[in-house]
């Protein structure tokens, strides 16, 4: 509806271009001697250029002037923002409780709202996504590993949480469990990989990588 009300508006700005001849009109007085040396259709096409841009402009006015009716699609779909970031906030209890946070949390993220369903598939996606880190533990890519173990683990945190939330009343207790241990088990990971400590990122990920499997077969 919205984009053709906006076509309804670019059509009734070219309806009144024939108007516009009043512009084509130029006194004798207001002739510019540059032009006498000119052909005639030479002055003829600068005229209708001259009706052609301003033609381009009143309809870009009528096409994208009312950027209200694109805001207010734009601002329920859980992807457009009309403002800052917003600051992502948890309702259960899968804080670390000594710290009160998750060490692995990355600021300034955006997490789009995609609803339960395509939280739950980003969960099982990215569990198998961290799975994978295994083929590059022992390698020199350390600073690699933390950055994409801390930001996939920041999403899995906060669809967690949504969940968690939207779950029947049974099954909270049993989420909220397998959250706390996946992230306690990431938080020892990578901590163990931001020292570069081999053998203790080895036995981390390996306990880490049976977790992440639960999630998987949780969320399928």
């Amino acid at each position: 509806m919205a984009i053709t009300a906006n076509f309804n508006g670019v059509f009734e700005a070219l309806s009144n271009i024939p108007k516009l001849h009043r512009v084509e009109k130029m006194p004798k007085k207001s002739t510019i001697t540059c032009f006498l040396s000119r052909k005639k259709d030479e002055v003829e096409d600068n005229k209708v250029n001259t009706t052609r841009r301003l033609a381009i402009g009143l309809a870009s006015i009528a096409l994208f002037g009312n950027t209200s009716i694109g805001n207010s699609l734009a601002e329920d779909n859980g992807f457009w923002l009309t403002g800052p970031l917003p600051v992502p906030s948890v309702n259960n209890k899968i804080d670390n409780e000594e710290t009160g946070t998750r060490s692995f949390l990355k600021k300034r993220i955006y997490i789009a709202n995609i609803g339960t369903k395509g939280r739950m598939y980003r969960l099982k996606k990215y569990a198998f996504d961290l799975i994978a880190l295994g083929d590059m533990i022992g390698q020199d890519t350390w600073n690699y590993i933390r950055k994409y173990l801390c930001l996939k683990s920041t999403f899995m945190y906060y669809d967690f949480d949504e969940v968690i939330s939207a779950a029947a009343v049974d099954d909270k207790k049993s989420l909220t469990e397998l959250a706390n241990r996946l992230f306690n088990n990431v938080e020892k990971l990578e901590n163990a990989v931001k020292r570069q400590n081999l053998p203790q990122t080895v036995s981390y990920y390996a306990d880490t990588t049976s977790i992440l499997q639960e999630v998987m077969n949780r969320m399928a």
